[in-house]
């Protein structure tokens, strides 16, 4: 079952310059990690105590978050749900035939297990399922 929004995730070009624009919001940087399989740095900035923004920077050319900026420019890259049940959230969607891009659970930033639902299912937005480690 979906729970609640997770994060947002933000694209950026520079973590370091994006982390001081949104320390001017009384924000902190709960962490930074680098997720070698998406060649993404991501920083986490909670809002409150159950959402945060996901600051991510391309690690590489060929990240998905590089080719996101380089069409799109720096933005909002992905609205994420946290769900109790990843597997079958992603089964429930394929049988109500929308689109994914992944039909299985990956390994996503902050120990997530995450899948994604194309933009054009949803909308014009990309989608991220996630069930977060203690959940």
């Amino acid at each position: 079952m979906i729970q609640k929004v997770s994060h947002i995730g933000i694209a950026v070009r520079d973590l370091q310059a994006a982390i001081e624009v949104y320390k001017k919001l009384g924000l902190v940087v709960e962490g930074i990690e680098t997720v070698e399989s998406q060649k993404v740095r991501v920083a986490f900035l909670p809002i409150g105590k159950e959402v945060r923004i996901e600051l991510l920077e391309p690690t590489s050319d060929e990240s998905p978050i590089a080719r996101f900026i380089e069409k799109k420019g720096e933005g909002i890259h992905h609205l994420a749900l946290a769900t109790d049940n990843i597997e079958n959230e992603l089964k429930q969607a394929e049988a109500q035939e929308l689109q994914l891009i992944d039909k299985t659970p990956r390994q996503g930033a902050h120990h997530a297990s995450i899948g994604f639902l194309h933009p054009k299912a949803m909308k014009g937005v990309l989608l991220e399922l996630c069930q977060e480690k203690d959940g």
